[in-house]
């Protein structure tokens, strides 16, 4: 059994204890947070099982490290902490960790990623023997390890296009979905999420790996986007309310130019409320979708829908996400140390988990 711990008990880490749990080659040993009123608490009550898992968590993080654990899912987020998020991570990796996390976008494609992100685990992995692999939904499985699957499914392939259609009230988590996406904030102010490069430093790294795997050559990477305000006042279940003349929906693309043209293309389509821009693509029950289409013969098209936590569409996206990284570990502790992407980590089938019964 490779002991495991699971740094992060929100979004991500609820999924992550879970699906350590679940994983028949890993024992979950710790659970690290950070707010105070979870000290002390049970891992199985965090990740909301209906049993305890007799692991407390804590937040003695040196106590944690200095057990020496094979494995860290960094489930704690990065989007608005990515010093903080980075330093973590690499604290882990130097204590000999194969660590596995969402958190740190420019890393999911590390051979580009900028020195200052880069480095700093490079050094680590030298003082301790750990390794990092970095990835997550979209970015992530939804453009790398999907569309290339389908792209070898084509006689001819044109075009690779991966879209994110969601409906973000059922994402509870404000900070991202208000500041950094914008919703709703005033047409007038452009949020961090739109604005110029930000697109191509978060979705830039697949655009690139699925450049390198088809073997083609990239021109430059493009962003394009689009802007619209909500008619109506409307109140969310999780997320509040959002006033009319906000921000109610944004559509981008970040786009993979080769010989002229846009060849390889990643597309966000996201919502507060399904009545805000109902003339663009939307997912197929209105909640939310991940969305490959290959255009070239034949032409394919294959959407992927995933639930969790009372059938939240978010949720289930998370849970997808961890499910990579947590089916990763096991390989990961075999490997060399070293700083891994998705191209490197085969995705593989979920041995030993038929016919149990999961958590």
């Amino acid at each position: 059994m490779i002991p495991t711990v699971v740094w992060g008990t929100g979004n991500v880490g609820r999924a992550a204890i879970r699906a350590v749990e679940a994983h028949p080659a890993l024992e979950l040993v710790s659970v690290i947070v950070h707010n105070p009123a979870k000290i002390g608490r049970d891992a199985g009550e965090l990740a909301g099982l209906t049993h305890s898992l007799g692991v407390s968590a804590t937040d003695d993080i040196e106590a944690v490290l200095a057990a020496r654990p094979a494995a860290v899912v960094y489930a704690a987020s990065g989007d608005v902490r990515p010093d903080d998020a980075l330093a973590d991570i690499t604290r882990a990796v130097a204590a000999g960790a194969a660590v596995v996390s969402p958190a740190l976008y420019p890393l999911y494609d590390h051979r580009n990623a900028p020195a200052e992100f880069r480095d700093p685990v490079l050094a680590a992995i030298a003082e301790g023997g750990g390794s990092l692999f970095a990835s997550g939904v979209d970015p992530g499985w939804g453009n790398d390890v999907l569309p290339l699957l389908l792209s070898g499914l084509g006689t001819t392939v044109d075009v690779i296009r991966c879209q994110e259609i969601f409906d973000y009230s059922t994402y509870d988590q404000p900070d991202s979905v208000r500041d950094l996406v914008g919703m709703g904030r005033p047409m007038d102010d452009t949020p961090m999420m739109l604005l110029p490069s930000v697109p191509t430093m978060v979705w830039g790294g697949q655009i690139r790996m699925m450049a390198r795997a088809l073997g083609v050559a990239l021109d430059e990477i493009r962003e394009t986007s689009q802007r619209r305000a909500l008619d109506t006042t409307v109140t969310t279940r999780t997320m509040g309310t959002f006033e009319a003349g906000t921000q109610g929906a944004i559509r981008f693309e970040v786009q993979g130019i080769v010989e002229g043209e846009a060849r390889i293309v990643i597309e966000h389509v996201t919502r507060i409320h399904p009545s805000c821009a109902p003339d663009w693509p939307t997912p197929p029950d209105g909640a939310g979708a991940h969305r490959v289409i290959i255009e070239g013969r034949p032409r394919i098209e294959v959407t992927i829908e995933a639930t969790d936590e009372d059938e939240n569409r978010s949720a289930g996206g998370n849970a997808t996400a961890v499910g990579r990284l947590v089916g990763a570990i096991d390989w990961l502790v075999a490997a060399e140390p070293g700083l891994y992407d998705a191209l490197d980590v085969p995705l593989r089938p979920a041995v030993g988990k038929l016919g149990r019964k999961q958590p």
